[in-house]
This record gives structure tokens, sequence and C-alpha cells, in this order.
């Protein structure tokens, strides 16, 4: 039996579906690369708006920590309301400190802590001088005095 010529081989450039697959792995491609470049720039956004929000924060946080007196052992306030009663009226004593770690108030009863704003009622029988002082943890400590006049 003569040999069978080998039938001829259809070259793949002539092959519909390379030319459709080549296609289509090429739109994958160019889809995927879309998701991920927009993927990307919506992370970057955020992580600007995240950096920016962080910093405003620290910011504020500053603001505010030197609003309530810093770093620093300081009495921000203390006064009485009304400054002159008569003999059996009370009055409001009132104080506020920052960064202290203990608070005392003489002549005083009532107990007393460290408060950005507290106030304790009084009622002195005569005209008498209040003091207030604050300590911190290093043991430094601030003093201030209030009269309060009885008539």
């Amino acid at each position: 039996m003569p040999a069978q010529p080998d039938p001829p081989s259809n070259s793949v450039l002539k092959n519909p579906s390379f030319y459709s697959k080549s296609l289509l792995v090429a739109v994958a491609l160019m889809v995927g690369w879309i998701f991920f470049s927009r993927w990307w720039q919506n992370r970057s956004i955020e992580y600007r708006l995240r950096q920016e929000r962080a910093e405003k924060q620290r910011a504020d946080d500053r603001a505010a920590l030197e609003q309530m007196g810093g770093k620093e052992l300081a009495i921000q306030t203390f006064y009485a309301t009304p400054g002159e009663i008569r003999r059996g009226q009370s009055v409001q004593l009132c104080y506020g400190v920052a960064n202290a770690k203990t608070v005392e108030l003489e002549p005083q009863s009532n107990p007393v802590w460290p408060s950005y704003t507290r106030c304790v009622e009084v009622a002195p029988a005569k005209t008498t001088t209040y003091t207030l002082t604050i300590r911190d943890a290093a043991g430094n400590s601030k003093s201030q005095s209030l009269t309060i006049t009885v008539r």
C-alpha cells in the first residue's frame, strides 16, 4: 500500500479561533488593568484622606490640650458665687485644675479631687479664706487663696 501523504497542516495564523482567543485575552487584560488602576487610585485617595484626617485630629488634640492647661500644673479657675453672703447662707466654691494628681481645699469637710470644673457648697459662719492646693505626680505644687466675706 502506498503511503498516504500527510494532510496539509493548517497554519496557526490561518485558524480563526486563534484570533478570537487572542482578542478575548487582550480584552480580559485591558479590563483587568482598568479595574486594578481604579482600585489603586481609590486606595491612594483613601490613604491621603486618612493622613489628612489624622493630621487634623492631631492638631485638634494639641489645641484641646493647650486649652486645658497644656502639660503644666495649673489652677485654671478658683472662684466663689456669690463672693459675699449673710450668716447662715451657703456659697458655691468652684475650681478647675490641669494636670493635678491631688487637690486639697482647706478648710473644707467635703472631699475634692482633680477636675477641669467642679463646685462644692460651703457655708462659712464667719469670713473665711479658702486655700486650694494642687500637686502633680512629680511632687510639684501650686496654691491659690480666696476669701468669702460673711456679713
